[in-house]
């Protein structure tokens, strides 16, 4: 799976980053070496959230690794 990630550097330093296709998922670092590997963190933290579905005894429920 490839994301785009906006990258932007902070106004106090450092840079801060947002992945526009996973609403919420933003991250922040006082270095570029620090932003990557926070981008990475944040992008596991949002996609890993359960959301709660409604469930009927038709529902099947799939997980997948991408």
């Amino acid at each position: 799976m490839k994301l785009k990630v906006y990258i932007h550097k902070a106004e106090e330093g450092g840079y801060w980053a947002e992945v526009p296709s996973i609403p919420g998922c933003a991250t922040q670092g006082e270095s570029f070496e620090e932003l990557l590997q926070n981008i990475y963190e944040a992008v596991e933290g949002c996609l890993s959230i359960d959301i709660d579905d409604p469930q009927t005894e038709n529902t099947q429920i799939l997980e997948i690794a991408v």
